[in-house]
């Protein structure tokens, strides 16, 4: 396997909505995840399932947008008659928010809180501070008031939402504005899409989990901390999957073979069930070493199997895997946490986006690039680099941070951009424009 980065990203988009479609067991049709419903409190950042339908008008009565006194304006009075500076009103009862209030008749003006529903026989509010005296007076008083148009200061039935109306469609990505939308009109839950379910595996003789028993008296000499899992599991859960396992997997290939049974509903006997996970991620094991474990494990199980193993024109994250096992769609990363990292972020998170609604797409922007750079031939670079905005009287630049090397914890967890190098490109100078993909 040798392509492009455009085409493993439509691979791996095409890989998924296919096998999501074929999926048994009805959680997945069409790459579209069966909904659960949702409390409102729950539901930021998921995909509404379902195009939502308004149940009541909002608002759901026409109400007074201010303090004030409600009065009747003649609607057909025409425009540039000489009109008096005020007329008397004689005032009754205030209408206090959350009452319903009594009609009102003609000549008479009701104190009116904001918020309040506005009385038959009313169509205009005035506000307080524009009557005389300006202050509200007691049933019987009287109040001078200037003239108005009909329908001042009244929030009419249903003039943001009409009752029937889509408020928001299927595929949206909730916020807080669409849940507050939702709340004002009564919701209580939302029919979302549930989360894929993700088994995540990383490998290696070499690697630990922080905190395991082997370490208590420090890091053994020739083992490394496993970063990836942390890494990666965090980078899934925040683009909206359930990482229902996530595992080290030592260099056996059985042990791999067994464990992904497991998983995708076999068990030791050879009885199936309904698999636990639509996607498996494995980190490391699928580049050209003596002891490449997803590779050796995947090539002896190929009746089972049909994964290809490659290479994409792009550094870091070079080494690639994808196909499916026993029908469940595999994604091999390779195992260099930068390189993992950016396997993510350019090949699975945009298929995710485009396929189930979430996470957002990352924002794409082009930057000043503020020093020189020189990239290899015939490959796309990928960059960490650390982006300041446009600011007044300047525009937005990037540096890099760290060098390419795809071992480089430290400058990552500085970064929070990618700096994009086309594969054409071997040399830029500083003030060139490079794209930045904003993390």
């Amino acid at each position: 396997m040798r392509r492009t980065v455009a085409d493993h990203q439509q691979a791996v988009e095409n890989l998924l909505g296919q096998c999501w479609a074929n999926t048994p067991g009805g959680r997945v049709a069409g790459a579209a995840l069966a909904s659960e419903q949702l409390p409102l409190n729950q539901s930021v950042g998921r995909v509404l399932a379902v195009d939502l339908m308004a149940p009541i008008d909002l608002p759901p009565f026409a109400n007074s947008q201010m303090d004030g006194y409600a009065i009747w304006s003649d609607p057909n009075q025409p425009h540039g008659v000489d009109l008096p500076k005020s007329t008397a009103y004689r005032v009754v009862g205030t209408i206090p928010a959350g009452s319903v209030p009594e009609a009102l008749l003609e000549g008479m003006a009701a104190p009116i809180m904001t918020g309040a529903m506005v009385p038959s026989g009313a169509n205009a509010v005035i506000a307080i501070e524009d009557a005389v005296p300006d202050h509200f007076g007691a049933p019987g008083d009287t109040v001078a008031l200037p003239p108005t148009a009909a329908g001042s200061f009244v929030r009419e039935q249903g003039s943001d939402v009409r009752r029937g109306e889509m408020i928001l469609t299927a595929g949206t990505l909730l916020n807080a504005a669409h849940l507050g939308l939702a709340a004002g009109l009564g919701f209580t839950q939302l029919p979302v899409k549930a989360k894929p379910r993700v088994l995540l595996l990383t490998t290696g003789d070499e690697v630990l989990s922080p905190g395991d028993p082997q370490t208590a008296c420090g890091l053994p000499v020739g083992m490394i901390f496993d970063a990836n899992e942390t890494l990666l599991r965090t980078s899934l859960e925040a683009a909206g999957m359930n990482v229902v396992r996530s595992l080290i997997v030592k260099d056996d290939p059985g042990a791999l073979l067994d464990l992904l049974d497991q998983f995708v509903g076999v068990s030791a006997r050879g009885d199936t069930a309904e698999p636990r996970c639509e996607l498996i991620i494995s980190v490391g094991g699928i580049s050209a070493g003596a002891f490449e474990v997803v590779k050796q494990a995947l090539t002896q199980a190929k009746d089972h199997a049909q994964v290809d193993f490659g290479h994409v024109a792009m550094q870091p994250g070079g080494p690639q895997a994808a196909g499916t096992y026993r029908g469940i769609p595999f994604l091999g990363f390779p195992g260099n946490p930068v390189s993992a990292f950016v396997s993510f972020e350019v090949f699975l998170r945009p298929a995710l986006s485009t396929l189930i609604g979430a996470p957002a797409k990352r924002q794409r922007v082009v930057a000043t690039l503020e020093h020189a750079m020189s990239s290899p031939a015939g490959k796309l670079q990928i960059r960490r680099g650390i982006y300041s905005g446009p600011e007044y009287e300047s525009a937005a630049s990037v540096r890099e941070i760290g060098g390419p090397q795809s071992h480089l914890l430290g400058a990552l967890a500085q970064a929070n951009a990618l700096i994009t190098i086309p594969a054409g490109v071997t040399e830029l100078q500083a003030g060139a424009k490079v794209e930045v993909l904003l993390l």
